[in-house]
């Protein structure tokens, strides 16, 4: 189906960042998927490329490019050079990290930090999981205390994407006593006594724990972290004091909206790899294509993928107005996600014993992938959040 989402600058974009990533990415990525490790010099040149970070104004070094639909150009690029660890580490700097520090700093912060983002010198990342408390933000145990012009945090992270190679970590703890009720994905006036820091790289007291092992996305790396009196500076406060809930739910629409452009790119992807492998592989004299099963197969998923991108180019509409709710940003994180996963699923058993060969690109995804329906809230959360907001416009939540 014809989307007429993008206009003709967004595909001039969409040229430099193919360009980019024929040059840059693709080269390297089999080679960091074995390292583990993405080379951190590939950020400066995406960043000089404008490959990511288009939000930061001006005035700090960026190009201040509000429109999302750039960011979905890039997303679906990367999908389609199937470079998914890529892809993470760079939608958790656009759609996590800066959010944040273009929402919620004071223009002291902003001067410090958003330099060197839009020059890609500096990597953040976004501490809010422990071990103990998941999705439930309330359970953390993090905490700060206030002394004198310092706060000292003590506390232990983990799950956090780009923990060994950020710079600068926003960090979710606890700063008071006053704990809440508050639905999940629903701010509410019980959120009170948590706030948000920056830690800063080599603050004593920060150390870095393992690197995860993860059954997929091997490059982008994944860490436990942990805080042992570290004094962080009053100035490091980011947003309002006792506000760091209310901080965390405002800006997850955003991080569900990145989540759900890159499953259906990566749906897209994947599902033409596997539209091209049916009709070029042979079976009992005949492309397996021209069997009705598989294009039935191929008929339902390439009906599913349209139907699901016009909710994700309708969200991003949205986005680009202002208009995004937490519960409509919550339907297309789950539904898409899931889609994902039963397209990877579909496209694995089209290719045969090839599709469990990691040579191939649909083998790859299919556990690259996998950690959609789970981080920036699991499918069980979102419906939580659809739920109450049924129950509540049915007066009874």
């Amino acid at each position: 189906m014809e989307r007429g989402l993008f206009t003709e600058d967004h595909e001039q974009y969409r040229e430099t960042v193919r360009e980019f990533l024929t040059r840059e990415v693709v080269p390297h990525h089999a080679r960091w998927e074995a390292e583990r490790w993405i080379d951190r010099d590939v950020f400066a040149r995406a960043a000089e490329q404008g490959v990511y970070g288009l939000q930061i104004p001006e005035a700090y070094g960026g190009a201040g490019e509000q429109d999302y639909r750039y960011r979905m150009v890039a997303a679906e690029e990367i999908a389609g050079a199937h470079a998914l660890s890529f892809a993470v580490t760079v939608s958790l700097q656009d759609d996590l990290v800066l959010h944040y520090l273009l929402d919620l700093t004071t223009e002291e912060q902003k001067r410090r930090w958003l330099p060197g983002f839009a020059q890609g010198r500096l990597i953040g990342a976004l501490a809010m999981t422990e071990p103990g408390a998941g999705s439930d933000l309330q359970g953390m145990t993090t905490y700060a205390r206030r002394e004198g012009g310092h706060w000292i945090l003590n506390g232990q992270k983990t799950f956090i994407s780009s923990g060994i190679m950020a710079d600068v970590v926003i960090v979710a703890a606890r700063t008071g006593s006053a704990g809440g009720t508050e639905n999940p994905g629903s701010p509410g006036s019980g959120a009170k006594g948590f706030s948000l820091f920056v830690v800063e790289r080599d603050m004593p007291g920060f150390n870095r724990g393992r690197k995860l092992e993860k059954i997929g996305l091997p490059a982008q790396d994944t860490a436990e972290l942990f805080f042992s009196d570290v004094r962080i500076p009053a100035a490091n406060l980011l947003g309002t004091e006792g506000r760091g809930l209310h901080h965390l739910m405002s800006h997850l629409p955003r991080e569900r909206l990145g989540v759900a452009v890159k499953a259906i790119a990566n749906c897209r992807a994947v599902f033409e790899e596997t539209r091209r492998y049916c009709f070029e592989r042979k079976a009992f004299g005949q492309p397996i294509g021209d069997f009705q099963h598989v294009r039935f197969e191929l008929a339902e998923m390439d009906t599913e993928i349209d139907v699901a991108q016009a909710y994700v180019d309708r969200s991003v509409l949205a986005f680009n107005a202002g208009t995004l709710s937490a519960v409509d940003a919550a339907k297309g994180k789950w539904f898409v996600s899931e889609l994902q996963k039963r397209v990877m699923d579909r496209c694995v058993q089209l290719h045969g014993g090839y599709g469990y060969m990691t040579e191939y690109p649909v083998a790859r995804a299919f556990v690259d992938t996998r950690v959609q329906t789970i981080y920036g809230g699991t499918t069980a959360i979102m419906k939580e959040i659809i739920g109450r907001d049924l129950a509540r416009r049915s007066g009874t939540g």
